[in-house]
């Protein structure tokens, strides 16, 4: 573990417990809003993220042990994500939950076993898209990702 990582995963620990501060004030009502940004309720949106950040580390440890993690595409991934959106459509708050701290802890772990050398190793991991090194799948996957939905949840559900 070197400084960067453990920077890293303090910053996602964060992002990670005002994300669950967030799912544990949400009302029955609120589940149910529909988000302007993803068109998706908002207990979809929270499970997409939570269910994603097990994945995530994935892609993460295989880059930074200098590996692509495969021959997948941004529409893939979309598809991918609009399958999820229905076959969730049901989902509780519980298991949401549930789902968000597992992979919480999942991907906090993955980030502070980096050294500054696998931070910095890079890999392809969409077709068509330049590699990224897997500090930047840290970034853009977890950090990033989390800011995009819980800022919609936010925005959808108010203060």
């Amino acid at each position: 573990m070197g400084a960067k990582s453990e920077a890293l995963a303090k910053q996602f620990e964060a992002k990670s417990r005002d994300a669950l501060a967030t799912l544990e004030k949400l009302s029955d009502a609120d589940w149910k809003k529909v988000t302007e940004a993803e068109k998706w309720p908002v207990g979809v949106t929270a499970h997409h993220l939570a269910g994603a950040l097990e994945p995530v580390s994935s892609m993460v440890r295989a880059i930074a042990a200098g590996q692509s993690p495969g021959d997948f595409s941004l529409e893939m991934l979309d598809a991918m994500n609009a399958r999820h959106a229905k076959d969730f459509a049901s989902c509780t708050r519980a298991e949401t939950i549930e789902l968000h701290r597992k992979g919480s802890a999942t991907a906090a772990a993955t980030i502070r076993r980096l050294s500054d050398e696998e931070l910095a190793k890079s890999g392809t991991l969409f077709k068509g898209v330049p590699p990224m090194t897997a500090e930047q799948v840290i970034v853009a996957g977890l950090l990033a990702h989390t800011d995009e939905h819980f800022g919609s949840i936010r925005k959808t559900v108010g203060p």
